[in-house]
């Protein structure tokens, strides 16, 4: 019985392709090697190859110029290709009021001016940040003790 290979060698696969400054591998389904930029996950990925209408069937390295520069262009612009502003990762931007789609390093970039902007107001998560404590209401006085110093709380030697 002839079974074919997990992947057929072609002349022109590529085994690793570089998408929006990630490496992205090539060997595996389209839909999951996209999820390995960094701000885009499996559902996203999955309507940007709908809405670029690439076969969600082939593997990443099969893909040609054209289908990556129309991946590009659906995840730098998703809004003109009918994708919801509900599913995008940066809703109502504070400084331009845009609903837009953040990946890769403009994620990271952002993601720092919000941290920066909570910081400089005082707010109460800006301060936590400052403080290297935990920011989503966590409890800490009995978990996340390792990595840091405590105070108080010694370890080893008991009273003699």
């Amino acid at each position: 019985s002839d079974k074919m290979a997990l992947i057929v060698e072609e002349k022109n696969f590529q085994h690793i392709l570089r998408v929006l400054n990630s490496n992205v591998d090539g060997r595996q389904k389209v839909m999951y090697a996209f999820t390995k930029i960094k701000g885009i996950g499996r559902r996203f990925s999955n309507l940007v190859l709908k809405k670029a209408e690439i076969d969600l069937k082939q593997r990443a390295g099969e893909l040609t110029e054209e289908d990556l520069e129309k991946i590009k262009t659906v995840i730098t612009n998703p809004r003109q290709f009918n994708i919801p502003e509900w599913f995008l990762n940066r809703q109502k931007d504070r400084k331009t009021g845009q609903y837009m789609q953040v990946v890769s390093t403009a994620l990271d970039t952002k993601l720092r001016e919000d941290i920066e902007r909570m910081k400089k107001i005082r707010l109460h998560k800006g301060l936590r940040h400052y403080w290297n404590l935990r920011v989503r209401g966590q409890h800490t006085c009995s978990t996340g003790r390792r990595g840091k110093t405590m105070a108080g709380v010694s370890t080893g030697k008991s009273k003699e």
